[in-house]
């Protein structure tokens, strides 16, 4: 049940339908676009929403898919139906080129897995065009929408007989022609034409007494007479008489095949009816992409679960303007089913409301919504809306009273599965009795297990939603330090309506504010203080809670890093120890094996005295030469004099990056390496730190080397790209990881990815909530390399998946 009655007029439906309209091709689509209507069957829903969205894909992905010639052809079939009826020629070009377009639409999904477009598969099953009757068609008319020569035997004897009579015709007419021209009876430039469907001859009005036959007319400045000359009256004649049999022939040809439709009208209907859909279905789909709408989980229970939610007409319109609608979250659910939504005036409570109503009965009216992925939507009875107002002087209703009607329909009716919307709640009359009166039918709403939202400026029911259970208090943002309004609801804590401070930005004299908050009472005007105190705190904190978040981002890649060091240190080291110890196991083996060798060349001589001392003498040698230690170099280093901070002069000069510094009242020295506005980034020996610029001394080369020793500044090793290509993927894997840990590894992915020069880099975070989706995109903002993020193809993973493009 829908109310009132001008419901989708009062939530801009009524534009919705506009678009669709323009979106659709033919007819066909336009007549199912008068037919949307609210439906509360899940089924239903469920399925025309995945129509849409596997419309959606093909709209993006498939070009191929036919999108011409989707011609409205029921009047052509409503002719059929009637026994002795004829189709014209152009009826049946327009029945040819239907019929080839459903054809082609079968044949593209046919073409595809089933799994791929199931929905659109469904649609199409019951859908068949039999190929006799189009080929029967294809026979007869021709690309051009004309009955072809070879239709009939007949037909090619009648035609081949007039183009030689008209040959003929035209063979004694030029002879005629050239002799008038010789006479001087016609000009030169004009040539025959044709009157009431014969061949004539331009004859100069002075002349025409001089040429026989028959003047069929003459020009509008009666200089010229079109005459046909005696001498082809019988072939002009013949030509008729021929013209007049191929009409005829053309006629038994058409309506023969006219008959032939006939049984196939049922099969007919259906595909006329499924291109129809195909029509509409494509509009609501290319609409979708024109709002950036998506396909929320659906479940079939009251509930309202949106992230990102806006509204799809003010989307469009702050597009053409390159501006961005401040999206919508919302939660209704069992545990909190009525929102009451306060704040000032202009803050945006009405155009959340119409976002609410308008994007419920856009799913269940089969239309996707502009949320983003991780969004739930319900299925609701009932949908009420109490916006404007319904005065009329006919039925004697003012303002209020037009409210009271709604409110009265509204407790009659609602129940479990009911959403209700009311702008503006108690309005209309005094204050107090408004707000009583308002106080009471939202507690009868409570009890009744109906969700909805509820705009109002009245604090007791601010108050009774705080004390109910079922109620949440929501909030439209306001700057309150600049008065503007921020568009944002927050969902958790009531509104303040921001009359004094606004009375006071707009230029009311301070002593008259202070008089009505005298009148007003201490109570009312700490509770509005307190309400704006806790918006601006509420503010702080989260800029504080994103600097805290940055922060531990940057500390969590300091660690990795670090780690990753350590590791290649502790490798490099097992890796020398290992080298050395298989040299050493090679020395060893050879000594042994030289040993042998004397210890035999000694027994085979039988102890000579001179050859056992050549023996030694090699086997000493091999002990000087190859077993002989490496001398090592001691580094020769200066040991740096203690310098107090006293003695550390300044030196002129700004600071630049590679600039060497201390900080003031310190001996702390480091060198520049980055500067970002008022903050400088330094090296203090293997350690990097951040500090604000005016902290710092500028100080000279050579007292920074006094004060950390030449050797202090690691040399820096080279970094084997062809190692780092070999083991680079493009594609990254972070599902499952906990946030920062995943930021971390992304940032070295787009860094190594950067460094090797990729153009484009995959990003696997898997669809779930979408929260990860979330960080990964809002943390590649942040880099200036990153062009472009989009979801991976369908087939490929889809939302599940980012794809990168990097400049």
């Amino acid at each position: 049940m829908l109310y009132p009655d001008s419901f989708e007029q009062k939530l801009g439906f009524d534009k919705i339908r506009d678009l669709l309209r323009q979106a659709c091709i033919s007819p066909l689509g336009q007549s199912y676009v008068d037919k949307i209507r609210f439906s509360d069957n899940f089924q239903l829903i469920d399925k025309m929403l995945r129509q849409v969205a596997e419309f959606k894909t093909i709209v993006q992905y498939e070009p191929e898919f036919p999108s011409s010639n989707y011609l409205d052809i029921r009047p052509q079939l409503a002719k059929v139906r009637i026994e002795g009826m004829m189709l014209t020629e152009e009826e049946f070009f327009d029945l040819k080129l239907t019929l080839r377009t459903i054809q082609l639409c079968l044949r593209f999904l046919a073409g595809k897995e089933k799994e791929v477009y199931p929905y659109l598969n469904e649609l199409a099953d019951a859908i068949t065009v039999d190929k006799k009757l189009t080929e029967a068609i294809e026979r007869v008319i021709d690309d051009r929408g004309h009955v072809r020569d070879n239709a009939s035997p007949e037909l090619a004897t009648i035609r081949r007989r007039i183009i030689s009579e008209q040959a003929g015709l035209r063979k004694k007419l030029d002879g005629i022609m050239r002799n008038a021209r010789q006479q001087g009876w016609m000009p030169d430039d004009i040539s025959m034409t044709i009157r009431n469907g014969r061949v004539v001859i331009p004859i100069s009005a002075e002349h025409k007494r001089r040429l026989k036959g028959f003047i069929h007319d003459e020009s509008a400045t009666g200089q010229t007479v079109f005459i046909e000359p005696a001498e082809v009256f019988d072939a002009n004649n013949e030509i008729r008489e021929m013209e007049y049999e191929e009409r005829r022939e053309v006629a038994r040809i058409l309506r023969e095949l006219t008959a032939l439709l006939r049984p196939y009208l049922p099969e007919l209907q259906r595909a006329t009816t499924f291109l129809g859909l195909i029509d509409f279905i494509r509009a609501k789909a290319k609409f979708a992409l024109q709002i950036d709408a998506g396909m929320p989980k659906l479940v079939n229970q009251p509930l309202v679960d949106w992230l990102q939610a806006r509204h799809p007409l003010l989307h469009l319109s702050f597009q053409k303007q390159g501006k961005k609608v401040v999206p919508l979250n919302l939660l209704l659910d069992s545990g909190q089913r009525i929102l009451i939504i306060s704040g000032p005036n202009a803050g945006g409570k009405s155009v959340a409301l119409k976002t609410i109503g308008l994007l419920q009965y856009m799913i269940q009216s089969g239309l996707l919504i502009p949320v983003i992925e991780g969004s739930t939507a319900g299925v609701f009875q009932n949908l009420f809306i109490d916006i404007g107002d319904e005065q009329s002087l006919e039925n004697d209703l003012s303002t209020y009273s037009s409210h009271l009607t709604s409110m009265k329909a509204f407790v009659t009716f609602a129940n479990r599965k009911t959403l209700f919307l009311i702008d503006e709640f108690g309005t209309g009359t005094e204050p107090g009795l408004g707000g009583a009166i308002a106080e009471a039918i939202l507690e009868e709403l409570t009890k009744s297990g109906a969700y909805g939202v509820v705009n109002t400026h009245y604090t007791n029911l601010k108050l009774f939603a705080d004390k109910t259970t079922g109620l949440v208090n929501g909030a439209m943002r306001f700057d309150g330090e600049h008065l503007e309004p921020l568009y944002e609801l927050e969902i958790g804590r009531p509104g303040s309506s921001f009359a004094f401070e606004i009375a006071s930005k707009i230029g009311l004299p301070k002593p008259l504010i202070d008089r009505a908050k005298e009148k007003l009472g201490s109570q009312q005007v700490n509770l509005e203080k307190l309400l704006k105190e806790l918006d601006i705190e509420k503010r702080v904190f989260a800029e504080k809670n994103m600097e805290v978040g940055i922060n531990q981002r940057k500390l969590a890649q300091q660690l990795a890093e670090t780690n990753a060091l350590k590791t290649r240190l502790d490798n490099d080291q097992k890796r020398l120890l290992n080298e050395a110890k298989q040299k050493a196991k090679a020395l060893v083996a050879e000594a042994n094996q030289r040993i042998e060798n004397t210890i035999r060349e000694i027994k085979e001589n039988k102890a000579e005295r001179d050859m056992t001392r050549l023996a030694r003498q090699e086997l000493e040698q091999f002990d000087k030469k190859e077993l002989k230690p490496e001398t090592l170099v001691e580094e020769v280093r200066k040991k740096p004099e203690k310098v107090e901070p006293e003695e550390f002069l300044p030196e002129s000069g700004a600071i630049a990056v590679g600039s060497f510094v201390q900080i003031k009242g310190q001996s702390t020295i480091g060198e520049v390496l980055a500067l970002r506005g008022k903050d400088v980034e330094i090296r203090i020996g293997d350690l990097k730190s951040t500090i604000k610029l005016n902290r710092l001394e500028k100080v000279s080369r050579k007292v920074y080397r006094e004060a950390v020793g030449e050797t202090a500044r690691p040399k820096m090793q080279g970094i084997d790209l062809n190692e780092k290509m070999m083991n680079f993927s493009f594609n990254l894997d972070i599902r499952g990881q906990r946030g920062e840990e995943a930021m971390v590894e992304l940032d070295n992915f787009i860094n190594n990815g950067l460094m090797l020069g990729y153009a484009e880099l995959r990003i696997v975070h898997g669809k779930g909530d979408g929260i990860l989706r979330t960080l990964v995109r809002n943390h590649l903002r942040t880099f200036p390399q990153v062009t472009s993020m989009q979801d991976e193809h369908v087939d490929r993973g889809g939302a599940g998946v980012t794809v990168v493009k990097m400049k």
